[in-house]
């Protein structure tokens, strides 16, 4: 059983993902977050096996987010499910210790695949 953080400041958003998430019985959201410092707080409370984190988020942007999880739950896999598709930020994100990134546009294609891949070890960014 993989046990999954959900940080998302958009409520559609989170139910989407969390139907999406249910249909596999290997996957348990043990919580969600609704900003970026909310979401380190619970990482570092329940040090999740991985979490989808947005970057665009209230209080503290889901970079930085980023970096203060891989010191709080070093060994939560983290990956970014988010509208932000400039290559500099992928790049930032992955520098940070990243293991993926899907865009929230490919999540329906993605998400399951990013989550599979991550679990075993290897890194997925969505093609788009």
């Amino acid at each position: 059983m993989v046990r999954i953080l959900l940080v998302d400041d958009f409520a559609a958003w989170r139910r989407y993902v969390l139907e999406n998430l249910r249909r596999n019985q290997n996957l348990q959201v043990i919580d969600v977050a609704s900003d970026g410092l909310e979401g380190v707080l619970k990482a570092e409370v329940l040090q999740p096996d991985l979490i989808l984190l947005d970057i665009g988020l209230p209080k503290l942007n889901g970079i930085e987010a980023a970096r203060r999880i891989r010191k709080v739950a070093p060994d939560s896999k983290i990956i970014f499910l988010t509208q932000e598709s400039s290559a500099e930020v992928v790049e930032t994100a992955l520098s940070l210790g990243a293991r993926g990134y899907v865009l929230k546009e490919d999540a329906e294609r993605d998400l399951l695949a990013a989550l599979e891949a991550v679990i075993l070890g290897r890194t997925f960014v969505s093609s788009t």
